[in-house]
C-alpha cells in the first residue's frame, strides 16, 4: 500500500479512538472536576500508561519490528519469523509478571514520588491514588503482550486491527464514567467513580490483548507458548531494546519529569496538563504515530534490501506529509486552544477558569507539536538500521534542555512553563536527529522538500492570523449550550480549514505531483 493509504488507515482509526477519548474526558471533567480525586486519578492512570508507552509501544515495537522483518525478508515461509516471535513471547511473560509484582509492592513509594501536595497531604486521597494505581497496573502487562501481536500485524501490513484496539480503552472508561455519574456528585461518589475507572482500564487491556491475538490468528500467524529461554534472538532484542527505551521513549521520559515538577505545583495542575494534552494528542496520534507505525516496516525492508533510493524517498514523503498536516494543526490549536477547552470541558465540576487554564497549557504544548511528530518520523530511520544508540544521545540532549528550562520556567509560569520546556526539548531532539542522519549520509532533505515546508508554514501562519481575528466573534458561544458550542467550534474549524487548503493550493503545496508521490506504492 502507499504511504498515504497506510497513514489514512492508521490515522482514521486513531481519530475514532481520540474522538471517543474526547467524549471520555468531557465526562471525566464533569464527573471529577479538577483537583482532589481528579488529580489522584490522573496520577494513578499516568503511571501504567507511561510505562506502557515507554517500554511496550516505544522501545519494544521499535526494536522488535526490524528484527522480525529481517526474518521475513524475501521469504514465503514465515517459520523463522514465527519462531522468533514465540521466543520473545515466552520470555516476555515471566518478565512482566515479576515487574508487575514488584511495582504493586512498591506502589506507595512510586506514587509518593510523583504525587503533588494536594494528594500526598491527604492520607485518604493518597490511599485512593495508590489503590487505583494498583488496580490499573495489570493493564501494563496486558498491553505489553498486545504490543507484540500489534507489531506482528503491522509487519504483515495489517494496520487496522492494532489502530482500532485503543477504542476499547475509551469505550470501557466511558461505560465506567456513566455508571459512576449515577452515584451522585459527592466526594464518596467521585471516589467510587475513580475505582470504577481503574477497573475499566485493566479490563480494556485484557480485551485489547484478546482482540489482537484473534486478528493475528486470522492473519495466519498462530503462535505456541514455549518455556522461557534466552536465545540468540532474545539477546539481540534485549541489546536493542535497552537504548531504545530512551531513543523511542523520549516523550514518555519527559512525562516522568513532568510528574516530578507537577508535584511542586498547586492543586489542579495534573488535570490541566492531562486535559490540554488530550487536544495535543489528537493530531500527534493521527499523524505522528500513524506515520511512525507505517514507515518502520517499509524502511526496514528497503534498508535490508540495500534500496537506499527508496528509503530516501519514503523518508522525504513522510516528512512532507507530517508537516502538511501538523503545522496548520499546531498553529490553529495555538490560537484557538482556549475556545476548544471552553467548549469541550466547561460544565459540572469543571469551571470556566479551569477551562481557561487548560487552554493556556494547550497553546504551550502545541508549540512542540510538529517536533513531536518529526521525532516519530525520523527515529524509525535509526531503528530500521538497528541503531538504537544514536537516538539515546539526541533524546538525552533534549531532556537535558527540558529539565534546565523547567527549573527556570515552572516557578515563573507554572504548568504553562512546564509545557513550554517540553516543546523546546522536543525541537532540540529533532534538530539533532536530522543533523546526525545527514552527517551519516542516511538522509538529507532536498531543496524541493524544504521549499514546500516553507510554503506550508506561510499558509499556516496566514490561517492563524485569520483565526485570531475570528476568535472574538464566537466568545459568548464557546461555553454556551450544546448547539452553541458545536456551532462555534465547527465555524472555527471550517474557517481555518478552508483558508489553509485554499492558500496551500494557491502556493503550490497541494498539487497533482505531490499527491501522486504520496500515493506511490511502498514495499
Amino acid at each position: 500500500m502507499s504511504l498515504l493509504k497506510n497513514v489514512g488507515t492508521i490515522g482514521g482509526l486513531t481519530m475514532v479512538s481520540r474522538l471517543f477519548g474526547f467524549a471520555r474526558d468531557m465526562l471525566l471533567a464533569r464527573a471529577l472536576g479538577a483537583g482532589g480525586v481528579a488529580d489522584a486519578w490522573q496520577l494513578a492512570f499516568q503511571l501504567p500508561n507511561i510505562f506502557r508507552r515507554l517500554f511496550a509501544e516505544g522501545a519494544f515495537a521499535s526494536a522488535f519490528v526490524p528484527l522480525f522483518n529481517r526474518r521475513m525478508a524475501g521469504r514465503d515461509d514465515l517459520s523463522e519469523a514465527r519462531r522468533f516471535a514465540e521466543e520473545v513471547l515466552a520470555f516476555l511473560i515471566p518478565v512482566l509478571i515479576v515487574f508487575g509484582a514488584l511495582a504493586l509492592i512498591a506502589m506507595p513509594w512510586i506514587a509518593g514520588l510523583f504525587a503533588n501536595e494536594g494528594v500526598e497531604g491527604d492520607p485518604e486521597l493518597f490511599g485512593l491514588a495508590v489503590l487505583m494505581a494498583r488496580i490499573t497496573f495489570p493493564y501494563l502487562a496486558f498491553m505489553s503482550l498486545a504490543t507484540l501481536f500489534a507489531a506482528i500485524l503491522n509487519s504483515l501490513s495489517r494496520f487496522a486491527a492494532a489502530a482500532a484496539a485503543p477504542i476499547l480503552l475509551n469505550l470501557c472508561m466511558i461505560a465506567a464514567l456513566i455508571a459512576g455519574m449515577t452515584l451522585g456528585d459527592g466526594v464518596e461518589a467521585r471516589r467510587a467513580t475513580g475505582e470504577l475507572l481503574a477497573i475499566a482500564v485493566t479490563v480494556s487491556g485484557l480485551l485489547q490483548l484478546v482482540w489482537l491475538w484473534a486478528w493475528a490468528r486470522k492473519a495466519g500467524f498462530r503462535m505456541r507458548l514455549g518455556r522461557p529461554r534466552i536465545t540468540h534472538g532474545v539477546k539481540e532484542l534485549g541489546i536493542l531494546i535497552l537504548p531504545a527505551v530512551f531513543g523511542a521513549g523520549v516523550y514518555q521520559i519527559s512525562r516522568f519529569i513532568d510528574l516530578f515538577f507537577l508535584s511542586t505545583l498547586p492543586d489542579g495542575a495534573y488535570t490541566f496538563l492531562a486535559m490540554g494534552d488530550r487536544l495535543n494528542q489528537l493530531p500527534l496520534g493521527i499523524v505522528g504515530i500513524a506515520l511512525g507505525t507505517a514507515i518502520l516496516p517499509s524502511l526496514s525492508r528497503h534498508i535490508a534490501g540495500a534500496d537506499h533510493d527508496a528509503a530516501q524517498r519514503l523518508q522525504s514523503n513522510a516528512i512532507e506529509l507530517a508537516m502538511l498536516l501538523t503545522v496548520p494543526a499546531g498553529v490553529a490549536l495555538f490560537v484557538t486552544g482556549s475556545a476548544f477547552t471552553r467548549a469541550f470541558y466547561t460544565g459540572g465540576a469543571f469551571t470556566l477558569s479551569d477551562a481557561m487554564a487548560t487552554g493556556a497549557v494547550t497553546s504551550a504544548l502545541v508549540v512542540g507539536l510538529p517536533a513531536y511528530v518529526l521525532i516519530k518520523v525520523l527515529v524509525p530511520n535509526y531503528f530500521a538500521r538497528k541503531d538504537t544508540r544514536t537516538p539515546v544521545y539526541t533524546a538525552m540532549a533534549g531532556l537535558g534542555l527540558n529539565v534546565a528550562l523547567n527549573f527556570v520556567l515552572v516557578p515563573r509560569f507554572g504548568v504553562v512553563g512546564l509545557a513550554l520546556a517540553g516543546s523546546a526539548g522536543a525541537w532540540t531532539n529533532v534538530a539533532l536527529l536530522y543533523a546526525l542522519l545527514a552527517r551519516k549520509g542516511h538522509f538529507r532533505m532536498t531543496g524541493r522538500v524544504a521549499w514546500r515546508i516553507a510554503r506550508i508554514a506561510l499558509a499556516a501562519a496566514l490561517m492563524g492570523a485569520a483565526l485570531w481575528f475570528a476568535m472574538p466573534w464566537g466568545a459568548e458561544f464557546y461555553a454556551g449550550g450544546v448547539l452553541e458550542r458545536i456551532g462555534s467550534i465547527a465555524a472555527l474549524v471550517a474557517i481555518g480549514g478552508v483558508i489553509y487548503f485554499v492558500l496551500a493550493a494557491l502556493l503550490g503545496v497541494l498539487d497533482r505531483a505531490a499527491i501522486a508521490r504520496l500515493m506511490r506504492r511502498e514495499g
